[in-house]
């Protein structure tokens, strides 16, 4: 079988056909081959973006190790989140105690890699100090940016985008401007071409918006209402207002262009009240949203909520609004420069500070309700639904913790508790819980619960002296609160001692968090930790029946409530179990199911360990080859969390031995070819083959 390749980047296609830029694009490659930062410039809605992803594209090719888009106008200045989202972007779920950043360095150095970023003007110094560090320590990395304004960095070449070549005559429809304007209103008029009775028209409204490509795609989505005289005499109309100048406006930061100005005032002026109201208060959100965010955030009795999938479908349909369909719903999103127009607006209503309060309180609101439903049968649901918020989570938590007293950015860092954890954001967690309970010092029942949401993505990277810590200050707190906030306080205690390795007191403290009434009452995590930890330690103190008792009980506790992350956990556990015990079917069933979760929550370490425990019976079952292909496949994932078998250190005995076993038995060239086969495979393809051993081998 020929192995698939593992995937090179995460470039999407290209949404329209981009017309003209062939220069642009060939002074791109010619910079990216002699400069290792390149910065396409220009001001709003010239095109940096579709430029730089067409380069890209084109780039790609030449880069071993890939080319990846990392998009950064969801992102707030001043909150560290810069090397998170080029992380998950790679991706690289890294789960160490190590800065981000050097983690990220690491990864790529003697790597040859492409990394995109687009939209850095409002992050020009984070980009600036990040990318110095980057391309200090990988010497095989380029990085091509989007900005209105250079990043600065002293080995930067920067490219000024200009506008595209207007007509300089009523005759020339050749021109990119007319081109563009003539292909995007096809799109919006079924059947629309360039005649001779409209041909004037169409060049002098390209010269009127200058050949600003954003400009004259709003011009575009109005032909379906217009035809071109008229919105030539309402756009000289709105220059008569303004007044002309030439080029970009510079009162306005970062710059805008005068025709970009006129197009957008003219767009908003074209809208009904209700469309221009939704717009503007739309501007609070990062990256997209769907129609239930919009409705609860956005409406009141000028908006009523029963208008808004209409409002939001005639926004789109105006090009004010990107409508993305996905698997699990229709999303929306605005570029960056009809966000800004929106936000302009809604800070001259007066209503910017109401909006962005109405928006923290709706994802608050989301990771209360997420945290209530996790332990339940919509998990699969919840992991994406949250995963596609993460541009609004981050913007409504760098909200609160901006507030005064960081109340409600302990509670919402706490709430997410199931999102660090379940959804393979556990570095990420550490570095927004580590900054809430720095905001909110003061003793309260919302401490105790970051506390124990921190001791939880502490275990999982592996800090013993941080979980230490904490653990001693929840247990302190709690004693001056309810029942809940001492079950919190315990159950952070235990994963300590769960960490330290301390079998006997992991034994007796999970006995007693579990010496409850627990099967009777609603099923938490605290319960379902003790569960998984409990036959874990006794597994590895070899008490092996005991330890199957015990995942029998967990197994139907999840099985009554239809949680899947946790019972994954405990298939790991017992494949362990069954490994030791010489049942090498029964491992590689449990082992199977716990890879089917872990994968699809993008848990990297559970999928690691499942990968790793199929290759034990692979070896021990004489399918040698295979377990040298599973131990390749596995691999790479373990390159992108930091720590080979999270650093556990029976998993990294029982690693040794495998790897030890199969190589002796295969020898070395024949082990390396399979293990090269496994480590080459794009991931989920490999993952898929586990998945289904009815298909076709992978060796």
């Amino acid at each position: 079988m020929v192995a698939a390749e593992r995937r090179v980047g995460n470039l999407a296609g290209e949404s329209s056909r981009l017309v003209g830029r062939r220069a642009e694009l060939e002074e791109v490659s010619r910079l990216c081959g002699r400069s290792r930062m390149v910065t396409v410039t220009g001001v709003g809605g010239v095109g940096k973006t579709r430029l730089a992803r067409r380069a890209a594209g084109e780039l790609q090719p030449g880069f071993a190790d890939g080319a990846w888009w990392v998009e950064l106008s969801p992102l707030t200045a001043g909150w560290g989140a810069l090397p998170y989202a080029i992380a998950e972007a790679l991706p690289l779920a890294d789960q160490t105690t190590r800065p981000m950043l050097e983690v990220i360095a690491e990864y790529l150095a003697g790597r040859q890699a492409l990394l995109v970023w687009d939209t850095c003007e409002h992050l020009v110094e984070e980009c600036r100090e990040v990318a110095a560090t980057l391309l200090m320590l990988a010497l095989g990395l380029r990085i091509l940016a989007t900005s209105r304004r250079p990043v600065g960095l002293h080995l930067e070449e920067v490219l000024a985008l200009d506008p595209l070549p207007v007509p300089g005559a009523d005759e020339d429809d050749a021109a990119d401007a007319v081109v563009l304007l003539a292909d995007r209103a096809a799109q919006a008029v079924p059947g629309f071409a360039v005649t001779d009775a409209n041909r004037a028209d169409l060049a002098a409204l390209c010269r009127r918006l200058e050949g600003l490509p954003l400009a004259l795609e709003l011009a575009a989505a109005r032909l379906r209402e217009l035809p071109v005289s008229e919105l030539n005499q309402r756009l000289e109309d709105r220059y008569t207002v303004l007044g002309h100048t030439e080029g970009a406006d510079c009162d306005a930061d970062p710059p805008w262009h005068q025709a970009l100005r006129t197009a957008i005032g003219w767009s908003h002026q074209l809208c009904t009240p209700a469309e221009r109201l939704l717009w503007a208060r739309l501007s609070v959100f990062a990256g997209t949203f769907d129609t239930e965010a919009a409705r609860r955030v956005c409406t009141d009795a000028l908006v009523p909520g029963e208008q808004v999938p209409g409002l939001l479908q005639a926004l789109a349909e105006e090009s004010i609004l990107i409508w993305e369909p996905t698997g699990n719903g229709e999303r929306y999103r605005m570029l960056d420069t009809i966000r800004e127009y929106g936000a302009h607006w809604l800070g001259g209503l007066g209503e910017y500070e109401t909006l962005r309060r109405r928006h923290r309180d709706h994802y608050l609101d989301l990771a209360r309700r997420g945290d209530a439903a996790w332990v339940g049968p919509d998990q699969f649901a919840w992991f994406d639904r949250m995963t596609a918020e993460h541009d609004n989570l981050r913007a409504a938590l760098e909200y609160s913790l901006a507030e005064p007293g960081g109340h409600i950015a302990l509670e919402m860092t706490a709430a997410l508790y199931f999102f660090w954890q379940g959804c393979g954001f556990v570095k990420e967690g550490r570095h927004y819980l580590d900054q809430a309970l720095a905001a909110g010092p003061a003793p309260s029942p919302a401490r105790v619960n970051a506390l124990y949401a921190c001791g939880q993505v502490l275990l999982y990277l592996g800090d013993l002296p941080a979980l230490e810590e904490r653990a001693a200050e929840c247990t302190a707190l709690a004693a001056h609160f309810g029942d809940t906030q001492q079950s919190y306080a315990a159950a952070t205690e235990l994963r300590a001692w769960a960490l330290r390795g301390d079998l006997a007191q992991t034994v007796s403290r999970a006995r007693a968090q579990l010496a409850t009434d627990w099967r009777e009452q609603p099923l938490t995590l605290v319960q379902l930790s003790a569960l998984v930890l409990l036959p874990h330690s006794l597994v590895a103190a070899g008490r092996f029946e005991e330890a199957l008792a015990w995942l029998d009980e967990l197994s139907a506790a999840c099985e009554r409530c239809g949680e899947r992350s946790m019972c994954s956990w405990g298939d790991f556990v017992r494949a362990q179990a069954e490994l030791a015990l010489g049942r090498f079917q029964e491992a590689e069933e449990h082992a199977r199911a716990a890879l089917l979760v872990k994968h699809r929550l993008r848990d990297g370490v559970g999928t690691g360990h499942a990968l790793e425990s199929l290759a034990r019976s692979a070896t021990a079952t004489g399918r040698r080859r295979k377990a040298a292909w599973l131990l390749g496949l596995a691999a790479q994932l373990w390159e992108t969390l930091g720590r080979p078998q999270a650093g556990i250190p029976p998993m990294v005995a029982a690693h040794q031995v495998c790897e030890r076993q199969t190589r002796e038995a295969l020898g070395q060239d024949a082990y390396q070819r399979a293990f090269d086969a496994g480590h080459s495979i794009d991931l989920d393809t490999g993952i898929a083959h586990v998945l289904n051993p009815a298909s076709a081998p992978p060796v």
